[in-house]
């Protein structure tokens, strides 16, 4: 027996794996199961074909695998040949490392495809509509949206690129068939190009490498694209996922070509490469299945379903069984949608392969499967890695409390935090020993700093601790989170960015000389190590340096880090601050407040020069006598207070400190706020400690 004209081409839908396949056969098949063996691939099939028959590539078999190890005889159950192909449809996710531009290809390929008017302002960075998304500059939530070229609807499915929402990345690669992994021309391959390539080949995507922003005055892409083989080389777990197209962009003129010497106006060279690399959706025939990867809101149809046809197809009014983690339940679609452009577009039929939007299902959660009730086969659930940070969320009990937010109380507090998991994969959330207060874990600071964030807007208040690692005991040894730090920065910083990494137990993994004066670092460093670094390393690198990082695993603990901070200047008495006090504060260190503040005993309003904490009375006023001057009395100048971003602010806390969190601002506090209780907790604990 042989086989001819094998492609091999293997890629994943709902656990089944497809190839395409044109087989000549030298004896004749029968119902039993017979070996084929092609190319390298060990397939068991029964196709029931006759001696010398041919089957057209166009025709797909359909394998369940048994076994995905590079290196090793793959082997299969063939269970038949299927010739319904989605030609029309092709699902993409766009994945790379922050700032690595995906967010502003999608922007191009929206606009080449026509999807806006001629006359229409859309700006920049379309596909991040959030405040904070437009604020940050980065990607927070993995997006949907759809273009069409010629006759093919391309789904595109926009991810983040921070390592810190690499939970959306997780939670969405399951919809797409194939992906364009984005890599800098300038930076190369960074660590989080590393965790969504691997992602990416874990789901059996197909990526096509885009070489991004040629335009930059440091572009190598002949450098790049070697630096990208490498990783290709290491990471891939099978010869086929070595065979990729590489298109060089500039996605921001909206330019692409084959070749850096050879570029077009516009990105056609990429979209054929879409259409002719990225597997088409196969129609699998049965009862209806999907899994939901996602969830939206709908003022007017409530809760919205968003996930792929793995099998069948829907229509609204249809009965679908929700397999949950607890068991099954009943619901009636309402509502079947596509994503067309920026908006959706109301359908009669979806069929598997489609990205759909469904409305009508109230108490369905992201990993849940929706099924045809007389074929409730459940798909594996979602899987996101465990985080690493964690804080305390607590009822706010300062002097200022219920003063300005409209939520403040344990129990609109804990609500909201558990409302967020339905849609935050990436969080965890604890009951602790008390009722006002609550641990909720994440994938780092960033990810934590960005649902504080939101929850104050929303009119929230409430107090947050210090971020901190979450430690395992793993037979008797205590292990912490160790990260594999990448920094990118000029010649002249190195030393002082290596000092800094040193003082937080940074280990030195490589260094490598990239040309143009800049030097990239590689570290093997604790993730507790890397809690407030981000804003030391912009200072010590007058914003110029270039810094990633990738969860490595466990390690055993480190050892202490050294004292990273000076002492505080804490209010001694309630009031509002006035400048007489401010001037006598700022002679013992940094302010942070303003006169005309309110203040509160406990409250800290300035960084002290030396290492010891001291309080301060801000309220203090000058007396008045009988005696007046010329010049003494003139105001008192003051230097501008030290204003603090909400990620500064969690970088800044101390382990006896918390951070008042209000909608109309922030607060840095002692955990105990009188004098006399500090003192009490201090003692206590050098008696322990002597003990």
């Amino acid at each position: 027996m042989q086989v001819h004209g094998v492609r091999r081409t293997w890629w994943q839908t709902s656990g089944r794996y497809w190839f395409a396949a044109s087989v000549t056969t030298t004896c004749p098949l029968t119902d039993s199961p017979t070996a084929i063996r092609g190319n390298g691939i060990g397939v068991r099939a029964a196709l029931g074909l006759t001696a010398g028959s041919t089957r057209q590539a166009t025709e797909y078999i359909h394998v369940r695998w048994y076994g995905c190890r590079y290196g090793r005889r793959y082997r299969a159950i063939c269970l038949g040949v299927t010739s319904s192909i989605r030609h029309d449809l092709r699902n993409l996710a766009i994945i790379a490392h922050v700032d690595h531009g995906k967010t502003t290809l999608v922007d191009a390929l929206l606009k080449q495809s026509h999807t806006f008017r001629e006359n229409q302002e859309v700006g920049r960075l379309i596909m991040d509509r959030g405040d904070l998304e437009r604020e940050k500059g980065i990607t927070i939530l993995a997006k949907n949206t759809a273009i069409r070229y010629g006759d093919v609807w391309i789904n595109i499915i926009d991810t983040p690129g921070h390592a810190d929402f690499g939970g959306e990345v997780e939670r969405v690669l399951n919809m797409a068939d194939g992906c364009l992994l984005l890599i800098d021309a300038a930076e190369g391959p960074m660590p989080q190009t590393r965790f969504v390539l691997r992602k990416a080949f874990e789901v059996g995507l197909r990526p096509i490498l885009v070489i991004n922003k040629l335009d930059r005055p440091l572009a190598d892409p002949k450098k790049v694209l070697e630096a990208a083989h490498d990783l290709f080389l290491e990471l891939a777990e099978n010869a086929d996922q070595l065979d990729i197209p590489v298109i060089y962009a500039i996605a921001s003129e909206g330019k692409s070509g084959l070749e850096p010497e050879s570029m077009t106006d516009s990105l056609e060279p990429l979209l054929e490469a879409i259409i002719h690399h990225v597997p088409a959706p196969v129609l699998e025939e049965g009862g209806f299945q999907a899994l939901v990867a996602n969830l939206g809101w709908d003022d007017y149809t409530g809760r919205l379903a968003v996930g792929r046809i793995t099998r069948g197809e829907i229509r609204p009014g249809d009965t679908v069984a929700v397999l949950r983690e607890d068991g099954a339940i009943r619901g009636k679609v309402a509502k079947v949608m596509l994503h067309r452009g920026l908006g959706m577009d109301a359908v009669d039929l979806a069929r598997a392969g489609d990205i759909v939007v469904l409305t009508g299902l109230d108490d369905v959660a992201i990993g849940d499967t929706l099924a045809d009730p007389d074929y409730p086969d459940p798909l594996p659930r979602i899987s996101i890695e465990e985080p690493t940070v964690r804080m305390t969320f607590s009822v706010n009990n300062s002097p200022f409390s219920g003063r300005e937010g409209q939520y403040s109380t344990s129990r609109q507090l804990r609500a909201r935090l558990l409302r967020e998991l339905d849609l935050n994969l990436g969080l965890r959330f604890e009951e602790t020993d008390s009722a006002d207060e609550f641990m909720v874990s994440g994938r780092g600071e960033l990810h934590l700093a960005v649902l504080i964030e939101t929850m104050r807007r929303e009119g929230y208040e409430f107090a947050v601790s210090r971020p901190e690692v979450i430690v395992k005991e793993v037979d008797g040894k205590k292990m912490e989170p160790v990260e594999h730090l990448t920094v990118d920065v000029p010649e002249e910083y190195v030393g002082a960015v290596s000092e800094a990494l040193g003082k937080r137990r940074g280990d030195t993994i490589g260094i490598g000389y990239e040309g143009n004066a800049r030097v990239r670092l590689e570290y093997a460093i604790p993730t507790r190590g890397l809690i407030g670094f981000r804003n030391a390393f912009l200072t010590l690198t007058a914003g110029n340096g270039v810094m990633g990082s990738l969860l490595l695993g466990y390690r055993p603990w480190a050892g202490e880090l050294s004292a990273q901070r000076n002492g505080v200047l804490t209010a001694s008495q309630p009031g509002v601050a006035v400048a007489y006090g401010l001037a006598n504060a700022q002679e013992r260190g940094i302010t942070f407040i303003e006169a005309g503040e309110p203040v509160y005993e406990g409250m800290i309003v300035g960084l002290n020069k030396r290492g010891e904490d001291i309080a301060v009375n801000v309220c203090k006023e000058k007396q008045k006598t009988n005696v007046r001057s010329s010049t003494s009395d003139i105001s008192v100048r003051l230097t501008p207070a030290l204003k603090m971003s909400l990620e500064q602010c969690l970088d800044f806390l101390g382990d006896d400190e918390l951070l008042e969190v209000t909608p109309k601002g922030i607060r840095l506090r002692k955990r105990f706020l009188s004098q006399a209780d500090r003192a009490r907790r201090r003692s206590r604990a050098a008696q322990a400690t002597s003990a």
